[in-house]
């Protein structure tokens, strides 16, 4: 695996490659970085070649002048743009790469792929949405995201983060794989209190996107959690139907976190819809 840095906007961001062949970036979600893709990576680095970035704000990279999505899909949009220059992509450049690459964002990822489409669709083959939406957030959930913002304001993001990641796997997987859970709350002590809250409002302030689930005309694929409470179950199937191609596949016994509680599966069907 490669580790590489840029400068962006003055500030650091990292990202790792790793593999051959057909390119697809593994977009993070909120409160993590690019590490929770652990267990794809190892999986589909032996079939494509894989771009993984830490957000701004995420992992190693630092945060950027315009942390809304928008802005963060600009990011990705540098790292696309440096790895076809560089020459082991620019070889590729006439086969796989000319083909357009795969986003494949989780939860906050997948809001960050759904603007990057609106703005680069050309250069996309295909957008997974992993526990993600289209949707805006409702009324509910904008002011449930302002009292976590006011929570962090007081106590700090990790006494917010260790209270709420547990959440984000069903209660089974949770208590039979405590040492997973434990590692990303403590991952979480390294987010600052202005990245979090960088993020709810980015979150809080994107637009609607159903409209790029109708017009990208590209395959979509969705991979819903039967358990999320995050990204709920009925408003994830509501959005299936939107595209013109739609791959869906449903993890009965996940919450939101199926990278972990179903990985083989997630593995599996990411591979799939790649080929």
């Amino acid at each position: 695996m490669k580790l590489k840095t840029f400068t962006y906007q003055s500030s650091k961001i990292f990202y790792r490659t790793v593999g051959k062949g057909k390119p697809i970036v593994l977009i993070h979600g909120f409160a993590e970085d690019g590490d929770v893709w652990k267990n794809q990576i190892e999986f589909l680095q032996h079939h494509c070649y894989l771009i993984i970035p830490d957000l701004p704000g995420s992992g190693k990279s630092e945060m950027i002048n315009d942390m809304r999505v928008e802005g963060m899909a600009e990011v990705i949009k540098e790292i696309l743009s440096f790895e076809l220059q560089s020459s082991s992509a620019a070889a590729e450049a006439e086969g796989v790469w000319a083909e357009g690459v795969c986003l494949a964002g989780h939860s906050m990822g997948g809001y960050i792929s759904l603007a990057f489409a609106e703005k680069y669709p050309d250069t996309l083959s295909s957008i997974a949405l992993v526990h993600s939406s289209a949707f805006a957030d409702n009324e509910e959930k904008k002011a449930n995201r302002l009292k976590s913002i006011e929570f962090v304001k007081k106590n700090g993001a990790f006494e917010f983060l260790k209270a709420v990641i547990t959440d984000l796997f069903t209660e089974t997987w949770a208590t039979n794989n405590p040492e997973t859970v434990d590692r990303q709350i403590e991952k979480s002590k390294d987010f600052t209190d202005e990245a979090i809250i960088a993020y709810y409002q980015a979150m809080i302030n994107r637009p609607d996107r159903t409209n790029i689930l109708k017009s990208f005309g590209k395959p979509f694929q969705f991979i819903i959690g039967e358990h999320d409470k995050a990204v709920p179950f009925e408003q994830s199937m509501q959005q299936c139907y939107l595209p013109d191609q739609s791959h869906i596949h449903i993890l009965r016994n996940t919450a939101h976190m199926g990278m972990f509680e179903e990985a083989d599966k997630v593995n599996k069907v990411l591979l799939q819809f790649l080929k």
